[in-house]
Order: structure tokens, then sequence, then C-alpha cells
């Protein structure tokens, strides 16, 4: 039992924020993408495979990450406990996990049409590379947001079987999202990882980070009016916006303090809630005209 333990520890599985931030661009994607005067049960069937993958892929990613990372762990106060960098868990059943959970994603992927199993091989390349970011560049959360946010041009092409301005312009966007969530988390390790010698945005804007929040978050905004003008969504959806601009804005900004861990984690934390509102607010756009 302490084994199985310590394997659900390493994919942070009790941890659903990350699979689900993994999860809300697909089923915005795909919800943008979708006429839902057809088969209502293909979009559910959909929706459901893109979150079983996110929470498989996720889970494989994080393995992946530990193994990397396991020297760094080690030294920093919030991670040392982790199952690799701990012992816990060695590095040859750690991999062999991360394969099986791999296979069962693959079983997920080839339910969709071809192209979008093509484009989704592609992107393995951003997953597997992104833990040896931070050794790098200052720049590791852009790449995250690359890869976080790719499952939505997949929720598109689920749908129609090729790409076009639509998905890309709100995935460049979505990017924007992840750059801006992902250096509020990383102010929780800040200290650890200037001394240890990781980079981040975190790092790289600590002098004036709301500002850079503030951008990164204003593009993705731009995005999300561009998607609905676009599409033709109703003017609900633009209403809606109102909300998430509040939330991104005003209680995320307003209330970040980069020197307490606790409320940076929180605030990153609250941007699930918020990918349920995009994902709602598409909805109210494509259905109520």
């Amino acid at each position: 039992m302490e084994k199985i333990n310590n394997l659900i520890e390493l994919t942070r599985f009790k941890r659903p924020i990350g699979y689900m931030l993994l999860f809300w661009p697909c089923i915005w994607g795909l919800t943008v993408a979708f006429d839902f005067t057809n088969n209502i049960q293909l979009f559910l069937k959909f929706g459901f495979l893109f979150f079983l993958g996110s929470i498989l892929m996720r889970s494989a990613g994080c393995i992946i990450n530990d193994i990397v990372d396991k020297d760094f762990d080690a030294q920093v106060e919030r991670t040392k406990m982790r199952p690799i960098a701990s012992g816990k868990i060695s590095i040859k059943l750690a991999l062999f996990f991360s394969g099986i959970l791999c296979i069962i994603a693959l079983l997920v992927l080839i339910q969709f049409n071809s192209f979008t199993i093509i484009l989704a091989f592609l992107s393995m390349p951003l997953a597997f590379s992104y833990p040896y970011m931070k050794r790098f560049t200052y720049w590791p959360q852009l790449f995250l947001g690359i890869t976080f946010n790719y499952g939505l041009i997949l929720g598109w092409t689920a749908i129609y079987g090729q790409v076009s301005i639509v998905p890309l312009i709100f995935y460049f966007g979505a990017i924007f999202w992840t750059l801006g969530y992902d250096t509020i988390y990383g102010f929780q390790d800040i200290k650890d990882d200037e001394i240890i010698g990781v980079k981040s945005t975190s790092i790289k804007f600590k002098k004036y980070p709301k500002l850079f929040i503030f951008a990164c978050y204003l593009i993705f905004i731009i995005s999300l009016f561009f998607i609905g003008y676009k599409m033709n969504f109703s003017n609900l959806y633009f209403f809606g916006l109102i909300i998430i601009i509040l939330h991104l804005f005003f209680y995320q900004l307003f209330n970040l303090n980069i020197e307490s861990g606790k409320d940076c984690l929180k605030i990153f934390k609250s941007n699930n809630f918020l990918g349920f509102l995009i994902f709602v607010n598409i909805l109210i756009g494509k259905i109520i005209l």
C-alpha cells in the first residue's frame, strides 16, 4: 500500500489543478468547434476522452519531470519529499509506470481522427523537453504554455479535421494565460530557485511582476474577444467576458502578494475556476443567440 500511495503521489492525482489546467483548453477548442444542433453525445464522448487523456498525460509528464528534476527537487523545501527526490520510488519503476500511462493515453488518442492523432504525436517533443527548459532559459513558463494549451488545437481538429485561424489565435492567447498564472506559481519557490540556479519568469520579472502578468492576461483577453467576434457569438458571451476580466485583473492581480507563497498558490489554483467560467461562457455564446 505504501508503494501504491507513493505512485499516486508521483502522478499528483490527488491534486487535480494540474490536469484540469491541461483539460480546459481541450474542452474550449472542442466547444468552439462543435455544432450543438448535431449529436450532443459525440460532444460528451469527446469531452470525456479529452478529460481522461489530460489526466493520463499530465500524470506521465509529472513522472518525467520528477526524474529530470530529482536533484533540484531535493534542494527545494516544497518538493524535497517527492517520491523520486526522497528515494521512495526508483527511477526504473517510475519510467515503467510512465510507460503504462502513455500506452493507455495512446488507446484514448486513437479514438480521434487521423489528423488529430498526428498533431498529438507532434506535441510529444514539447511535453518531454519542457522539464529541461529551466536550466537554459528564463522562459520555461512559455514552453509550459505552448505544451499545456496544445489540446485547444486538438479539440478543434477533433471536429473539423483541419486547422484554421480561430484555434490558432485562441491557442496563442491561452499560451499567455499559462505564462501569467505559472509565473504566479513560480513565486512560491523563487528563493530556492535563485540559490540552486533554476531559471523562471518569476525570477526574470520579480521587480515588476504585476506589469508582466497584466500584459500576459491582456493578450489572453484580446484573443477571447477575437474568438467571440470571429465565431459570431451572442452578446451574452461578451458580457461574460467582463466577469473573466474582473477575475484576472482584480481578483488575481490586485490580490497578488509575491512574498506569500500561500497567497500565490491560492491565486494560481483559482485559474481552475476561471477555466470553467470560460467554458460556460463559450457554451452560452454558441447556444444562446
